[in-house]
């Protein structure tokens, strides 16, 4: 005869709960921006040369969150790049 299974029940633990934090409750932690750039500005800055990374890759599709990482990092970094001709 074959045996009846059972239910396994845990072993007594903690039984606390963790919650995500309220929004805002945490400081976001961000690269600080020139002191005479606005955000709206440097969006502009790297939409640009996000767009000439574009260009300069032969505008092929599928790279555009690199592209836009790399502009970010460029701008925000101060980097200098090269137009290209």
């Amino acid at each position: 005869m074959a045996k009846a299974k059972t239910t396994r029940t845990p072993k007594a633990t903690n039984n606390q709960v963790i919650t995500m934090p309220e929004a805002g409750s945490i400081p976001m932690v961000r690269k600080s921006a020139p002191a005479n750039t606005s955000s709206a500005d440097l969006e502009v800055k790297i939409r640009e040369r996000a767009y000439q990374l574009y260009v300069e890759r032969g505008s092929t599709s599928g790279h555009e969150n690199e592209d836009w990482l790399r502009a970010e990092r460029e701008i925000l970094g101060g980097k200098s790049h090269q137009q290209s001709a």
